[in-house]
């Protein structure tokens, strides 16, 4: 690291700034917009990764394509130090856009819905503040746009597909999300920030028959909807006050015919905690009480009770957190900078922080509110949660984030990232 006067913590924030603005804005948009309209669902991101590994290489970034199946991963070296990870997510969801925005998606039913092609842009954007201002650090980056993070798959595969072997250790992992929220502030957790989730498929099997002689069969949506009573019990009576948790059914499928008893019923839930333990005993309870229920309504076949898809908890490493935090605060001012506490929604992001032997790399993921201002401002409610409550947040055919997060994102990533290069 050169010795200038930009290495004390408020030269390094005006430096991050500097290199920031001096990005290719339009190019970052341009990108942005291009990624919307043609937006790829979890594990077909072929378009997206093509304009990414490109984009990078352009950079003078060494790129390998097609890691853990459609991940993208660009190094940055610039001398010795220490090595930053910073990761992106790429993919869309099979969602109806209804933003009326003029780039809006072209694909019929699949919508960037989450944000990911603001991720995206603001990671090759950042990946070009930085590479055109090498003299102002030294080390590595490792940027990583990576597939199916909707389906929880794609950062285990290209973890599984050497991404800790075949490029840079990191010592630090970065990321960044864009949220519903006035647009300009940063949002900070220490500790833990996302929930561990579970999806939950329930097959249950009673008799079928006719619903005028229900004492001839064994029903199962009577079973089913016992379960779901019954599985309300678990956050209010056998979880702690002081814990977090959700349980939800979300999906009740059964039968065909008013007058038809069915032999099956179907149930699809989500389980969300704070914690790998607590997650673990609520799944316990759910299995218990599925198959308590089915035996006291007479099924004589077992239950099916399958995990069809889980995210681990997302904890913030509290130092690196706190490091990050400090430069934001130096870059945009105390006031934009907030701790919301930790949300119930789920990312894979954590499985990059596994390293081959086991070991854990400490990382910070962090949200960039994104609602217009006028958006933001008429929204119902005369408190920030009751408007919270009452904008377009992610997943919603409406969601449309400012532009204006791209520049924001791409200065508190260039910042965050030379923060993290210059510590010892």
């Amino acid at each position: 690291m050169h010795s200038t006067p930009e290495n004390a913590p408020m030269g390094l924030a005006a430096t991050a700034l500097a290199l920031a603005t001096a990005h290719e804005s339009a190019a970052t948009h341009h990108l942005y917009q291009d990624l919307h309209r043609h937006p790829e669902l979890s594990g077909a991101e072929y378009r997206t990764a093509s304009r990414v590994a490109a984009a990078l290489r352009a950079e003078g970034a060494e790129v390998t394509e097609r890691v853990g199946g459609t991940g993208v991963v660009g190094v940055l070296s610039n001398g010795p130090g220490r090595t930053v990870l910073v990761r992106a997510d790429m993919d869309a969801l099979p969602v109806t856009e209804d933003s009326g925005l003029p780039y809006a998606s072209t694909v019929d039913g699949v919508m960037h819905a989450c944000g990911h092609d603001a991720h995206t842009a603001m990671l090759v954007g950042t990946a070009q503040a930085l590479a055109r201002g090498r003299r102002h650090w030294s080390g590595t980056v490792v940027f990583v746009a990576q597939p199916a993070e909707e389906t929880g798959e794609g950062a285990l595969a290209m973890r599984n597909d050497g991404l800790h072997e075949r490029f840079p250790l990191p010592d630090v992992l970065l990321a960044q999300h864009v949220s519903a929220g006035p647009i300009g502030l940063v949002a900070h957790v220490e500790g833990p920030v996302l929930a561990a989730s579970a999806s939950i498929d329930i097959v249950v099997h009673g008799r079928g028959g006719h619903g005028s002689r229900p004492d001839t069969t064994t029903d199962p949506i009577v079973i089913g909807a016992a379960i779901v009573s019954r599985l309300q019990s678990i956050v209010a009576r056998e979880i702690a006050p002081s814990s977090t948790a959700v349980v939800t059914v979300g999906r009740f499928h059964a039968g065909t015919a008013n007058n038809v008893i069915p032999s099956t019923a179907e149930l699809g839930l989500t389980v969300r905690s704070t914690s790998r333990e607590l997650q673990d005993e609520i799944i316990a309870a759910v299995r218990r009480i599925v198959r308590a229920e089915c035996e006291a309504g007479g099924a004589t076949t077992k239950p099916a009770i399958c995990i069809v898809k889980s995210m681990p908890v997302t904890v913030n490493d509290a130092q690196v957190a706190r490091h990050v935090a400090d430069i934001h605060t130096r870059m945009f001012g105390s006031t934009h900078i907030i701790d919301p506490g930790p949300a119930m929604g789920s990312e894979d992001f954590s499985e990059l922080a596994l390293t081959p032997d086991g070991n854990a790399i400490p990382y910070h993921y962090w949200f960039l509110p994104s609602t217009p201002m006028p958006v933001w401002e008429a929204a119902p409610g005369q408190s920030p949660m009751a408007r919270f409550a009452n904008v377009p947040s992610a997943h919603s055919p409406n969601f449309a984030p400012d532009p204006a997060v791209l520049d924001h994102g791409v200065a508190a990533m260039t910042g965050a990232v030379l923060a993290e290069l210059t510590r010892p």
